[in-house]
């Protein structure tokens, strides 16, 4: 299946991204390289970072920037590692970083990859096939108040109780390992009337990726090593698509642009901690009703922005 992802809001990104011909650029989320080739085709003497930890997207990513030759450097890792990556490139600063936090196309369709309830597949839903855990380990392996926890947490879904306590007993009779065997389960834990709103497996989908990929994780212990290395003027570009992941970025901008601890009543800072510069985007940047209709996995997409001053 070719590697497919219509790269959110395209126009926005880039634009707030001010790019300078000469600057380097890092993409940590590379996908299918729809926002890189815009980025690598407005640079002459710059160079752009692309990474991902998925093996079909390097693949697909480093075809697609093949013509921009050495102003392109592709890297397979976790976003977590780009930092430690150009740095071991001799890359001190950067004048511009983006984060497309949402799940491809090609991953939500390639039915074996198991992202999404609508295809029989197994539980897999691993970004980097690399990595041990599965879906499938989480559902069979981790105790019932651990999955309670993480649909609760993760999912943001009010029958969490229920449902951990369906997979639980489900498993004793036989492990669960495919989406279709899990879509019935979640299906008896909700109550009828209530399976009206939406696919009633969506959230719990998203719960077990999220822990699968440890994706909350990777983004907090992100987001300070990734502005710290900006130049000055240099922005930092944050899509993402759901509420936990937009109040980490929110949540971690704010404390960037004001990290004084000092109590308030204090005349002056004591506590030494400098502002890293300022939140760009006070509201969110959402898709247009035009890209809405082009694609609808846009929907819940909020672009975030944060400009470094040294």
């Amino acid at each position: 299946m070719e590697f497919v992802h219509y790269s959110v809001m395209l126009n926005e990104t880039i634009e707030q991204l001010n790019i300078k011909p000469e600057g380097i650029y890092l993409d940590g989320t590379l996908g299918g390289a729809g926002h890189s080739s815009v980025i690598a085709g407005k640079l002459t003497t710059g160079h752009l970072y692309g990474v991902d930890q998925d093996e079909a997207a390097i693949k697909a990513a480093s075809e697609r920037l093949e013509a921009f030759g050495d102003r392109v450097t592709v890297i397979r890792n976790n976003y977590c590692n780009a930092v430690s990556e150009l740095e071991e490139r001799g890359v001190k600063e950067v004048d511009g970083i983006l984060l497309d936090l949402g799940v491809s196309s090609y991953q939500l369709d390639t039915e074996d990859r198991g992202f999404s309830y609508r295809y029989d597949a197994p539980l897999d839903m691993r970004m980097d096939q690399r990595q041990a855990l599965t879906a499938s380990d989480i559902v069979n392996g981790y105790s019932e108040n651990e999955l309670f926890r993480i649909i609760r947490d993760y999912g943001e879904d009010k029958f969490a109780k229920n449902i951990a306590k369906h997979i639980a007993a489900a498993r004793k009779q036989n492990p669960i390992r495919t989406t279709f065997e899990l879509n019935e389960i979640i299906k008896a834990a909700i109550p009828a009337k209530m399976r009206q709103n939406g696919h009633p497996s969506k959230q719990t989908f998203q719960a077990l990726r999220i822990e699968c990929n440890q994706e909350l994780r990777v983004l907090e212990e992100s987001l300070d090593k990734m502005i710290g290395m900006l130049a000055d003027g240099g922005r930092f570009c944050i899509i993402t698509f759901h509420s936990l992941e937009d109040r980490i970025v929110k949540s971690a901008f704010k404390k960037n642009e004001n990290p004084c601890e000092c109590p308030p009543e204090f005349p002056v800072c004591v506590c030494g901690k400098k502002s890293q510069g300022r939140v760009i985007t006070r509201k969110p940047i959402i898709p247009t009703d035009k890209e809405l209709e082009e694609n609808s996995r846009s929907k819940s997409a909020k672009l975030r922005v944060f400009e470094k001053v040294k």
